[in-house]
C-alpha cells in the first residue's frame, strides 16, 4: 500500500482528524506496525500487566474500563486504526509523531482532541522508566483516563488555552536539547560520553531559563507536567493517580505513592515549579477534582496575552520574534512580526510590525490586506481621536463628521499623534461598520518623529483604540504559507546485531506458539539454548514460564530457578524478574 493511501484510509477511520489543520499534518507519522519485533510486543505485555495487576489499587476510575473504551489490550501493542475507531466513540482521535513535537503544535493537537502517540516503544532496558515518549506512555497513559468527560474536557481546554501561550526562544532551545537528550537515551549504543554531554547542554539550558522571567509556554508546560503527566487526585492522605507520565511507568506509579515523594496541594503556583524530564520527580501535586483543575487553568488564562491584550500583550508579541496577532477593540487583527510599541507618559500610541503583515477580521484575512500588500510592515496608531467619533462607525455617522471619500483631514489624539492624508476609500466589516479607512498623501507624526511619510504609498487606518488580544501565529492560518519544522535531532533508528535478531526470532517463536496454543516442547529447546549461552534474557523466560506454568511444571520450576539465581547476578534485574513471576 502506498505511503499516501496508507495515510488517507488511515484519517477516514476518525471523523476528528479531518478537522486537523493543514499545518500540523507534517508532525503525523506512519506507525509502520510490523516494525514491531516480538521483543517490543513482550514490553509492551510487561508493562500492561504490570499495569494491570498495581494500578487499580492507586489509579483514579477504573482502569480496566478506560482501557476497553481507548481500545487498549494486553497483549500487543495497540494499532491506532483500531484505536481510533473506538476513540471516535468518546471523541477522540490518535496520531503517531515522531518523539517529542514542539509544545505548541503539542497543545494545537489537544485543542482539537487528538492524542499524539510517539510511535516507538522504549527498550528493555528502560522497561520501567524512558525520558523519551513512547506508545506505551501515550497509549497506556493518556488513553484510558480520556473517557473520563471531566478529564477529557480538563485535557481539551487545556489545548485551547496552550496553544495561545508566547515561547520564548529559551523555550525553543530547551525543547531541542529535552529531544535530543531523549533520543541519545532510548538509543542503544550510544556512548555514554555523548549523553553526558547532551545532559550538561540541557541543564546549562534549565539553569539559564529559571533565571529568565518564565514565558507564558513554560508556565503553562508546568501546569501540564503537574497535572496530565503528574498528576494526582483525591487528598495529600489519600491520592489517586491519574497523570500519563505515573501510569505508564512501573517504576514510579509505585515510588509516586511512598513517603519519599512530597505531595503538595495543587494551585496556581504549580505554573512557577520547574521540572527535569530526565529523572523522577521529587515531588508530585494533589487536586481535589478535575472540576478545580478547569477552575486553576481558566485563571492562569486571564493573566495570559491572549486574555490581556494591551501593553503586556503587545511586548509579549515583541518579546517573542515570530510571527503573532494583535487584535483590535473592533476586531481588526494585524499579524506580522511585531518589532516596537511606542509609548509616552503611561500612554501606548503607536505599534509596529517589521516584514510582511496580514489584516484579518473573524480569523479570516480582510480582502486586498494580505502579506503581498502589506509587505514592508504595518503601524498603527492607539488611543482615542480628540476630533472625531469612531465608535461603532458607520458610513452615516463617517458623512455626518464630514469624513468623505477625496476630502483632506487632520485627525489628532489625546497622545499628540497627528495624521494628516486624504480619505481614498472605507472598509466595512459584514456589520456595515467601518474597520478601516485607506489614506493616500498621508503622513502621521509623534512631536517631532515621523512614523509614516507621504511618499511611502498608501496608509490604512485601523479604527480602533486598543488592543484587546494577542497570540502566537497568525489569525487567518493562510496568511502565511506555514514553513516545516526542521528538528535539529533526529531519532535514531536501530541497526540490530545477528545476535540481537536470532533473539528476536526466538521471542517471534515464543509468540506463536503462546497465539497457537501449540508446539509447547519447542519451549524447552528455546531454553536449553539460552541456558548453554549463558543468557540473560529475562524477559524471553517469564514469558515462556507464563505458558508452560500449567503445562509442565517441571520446567517452570527449572527456568523459574534459572531466574533467581539470574536475578542474584543481575541485581539490576532482581526486582524486574521477581514482579514478572509474581504476576504468574
Amino acid at each position: 500500500m502506498s505511503s499516501s493511501k496508507y495515510m488517507n484510509d488511515f484519517f477516514l477511520t476518525n471523523k476528528h482528524l479531518k478537522s486537523l489543520p493543514e499545518h500540523l499534518l507534517q508532525y503525523i507519522v506512519d506507525q509502520d506496525y510490523d516494525k514491531y519485533t516480538s521483543i517490543n510486543h513482550s514490553v509492551w505485555r510487561y508493562v500492561m500487566k504490570q499495569n494491570i495487576n498495581y494500578l487499580p489499587k492507586v489509579i483514579f476510575g477504573d482502569y480496566f474500563q478506560g482501557l476497553n473504551e481507548a481500545g487498549i489490550t494486553i497483549d500487543k501493542i495497540p494499532n491506532l486504526y483500531g484505536m481510533n475507531r473506538i476513540l471516535q466513540k468518546v471523541g477522540w482521535a490518535a496520531v503517531c509523531v515522531d518523539g517529542f513535537i514542539p509544545p505548541k503544535a503539542f497543545m494545537e493537537f489537544q485543542a482539537h482532541k487528538v492524542l499524539v502517540i510517539a510511535a516507538e516503544i522504549r527498550q528493555i532496558s528502560h522497561i520501567e522508566y524512558t525520558p523519551a515518549p513512547d506508545i506505551l506512555h501515550e497509549a497506556a497513559g493518556h488513553a484510558p483516563i480520556i473517557p473520563n468527560k471531566k478529564y477529557s474536557d480538563y485535557l481539551e481546554l487545556f489545548g485551547k488555552i496552550g496553544a495561545n501561550a508566547f515561547s520564548s526562544s529559551t523555550d525553543l532551545e530547551l525543547f531541542e536539547a529535552i529531544r535530543n537528550l531523549s533520543i541519545l537515551k532510548e538509543a542503544p549504543g550510544v556512548s555514554k560520553k555523548l549523553i553526558i554531554k547532551s545532559e550538561k547542554e540541557v541543564d546549562i539550558i534549565q539553569k539559564r531559563a529559571g533565571q529568565e522571567n518564565l514565558s507564558e509556554m513554560s508556565m503553562i508546560r508546568n501546569l501540564h507536567w503537574w497535572t496530565v503527566e503528574y498528576g494526582l487526585i483525591g487528598t495529600i492522605s489519600n491520592p489517586k493517580i491519574y497523570g500519563a507520565g505515573l501510569l505508564s511507568s512501573i517504576g514510579e506509579s509505585v515510588w509516586c505513592m511512598s513517603n519519599k515523594v512530597q505531595k503538595k496541594d495543587y494551585s496556581i503556583e504549580a505554573c512557577k515549579v520547574n521540572f527535569d524530564i530526565t529523572k523522577p520527580q521529587p515531588q508530585l501535586f494533589v487536586t481535589p477534582s478535575f472540576d478545580y483543575l478547569i477552575d486553576v487553568l481558566y485563571d492562569f488564562s486571564e493573566s495570559m496575552a491572549f486574555k490581556r491584550g494591551g501593553r503586556h500583550g503587545v511586548e509579549q508579541a515583541i518579546k517573542s520574534a515570530n510571527i503573532a496577532t494583535c487584535e483590535y477593540d473592533n476586531g481588526v487583527q494585524i499579524s506580522g512580526k511585531f518589532t516596537k510599541l511606542i509609548n509616552s507618559n503611561g500612554l501606548d500610541i503607536y505599534l509596529q510590525t517589521e516584514g510582511p503583515t496580514a489584516l484579518s477580521k473573524d480569523y479570516l484575512e480582510i480582502e486586498n490586506h494580505g502579506v503581498f500588500f502589506h509587505k514592508e510592515g504595518f503601524g498603527a496608531p492607539l488611543g482615542k481621536v480628540k476630533n472625531f467619533e469612531f465608535t461603532n462607525l458607520n458610513l452615516d455617522k463617517c458623512r455626518d463628521q464630514g469624513l468623505l471619500k477625496s476630502k483632506k483631514i487632520k485627525l489628532e489624539y489625546n497622545s499628540g499623534l497627528l495624521l494628516n492624508g486624504i480619505i481614498k476609500e472605507f472598509v466595512l466589516d459584514k456589520n456595515k461598520h467601518v474597520i478601516l479607512i485607506s489614506f493616500i498623501d498621508c503622513q502621521i507624526q509623534f512631536k517631532d518623529k515621523v512614523l509614516f511619510d507621504k511618499n511611502w504609498g498608501q496608509y490604512d487606518l485601523v479604527i480602533g483604540e486598543k488592543i484587546v488580544s494577542c497570540f502566537p501565529g497568525s489569525a487567518d492560518k493562510k496568511s502565511f504559507s506555514e514553513k516545516k519544522y526542521d528538528y535539529k535531532s533526529q531519532t535514531i533508528k536501530v541497526n540490530y546485531s545477528q545476535l540481537e535478531k536470532k533473539m528476536h526470532e526466538f521471542y517471534s517463536e515464543v509468540a506463536k506458539i503462546r497465539d497457537s496454543s501449540s508446539g509447547y516442547n519447542k519451549l524447552k529447546i528455546i531454553f536449553e539454548k539460552l541456558k548453554s549461552n549463558d543468557s540473560q534474557e529475562w524477559l524471553l523466560l517469564i514469558e515462556i514460564c507464563e505458558i508452560i506454568k500449567n503445562y509442565d511444571k517441571v520446567l517452570f520450576e527449572e527456568i523459574k530457578n534459572y531466574l533467581n539465581n539470574l536475578s542474584v547476578i543481575r541485581n539490576d534485574l532482581k526486582k524486574l524478574i521477581s514482579d514478572g513471576l509474581k504476576v504468574l
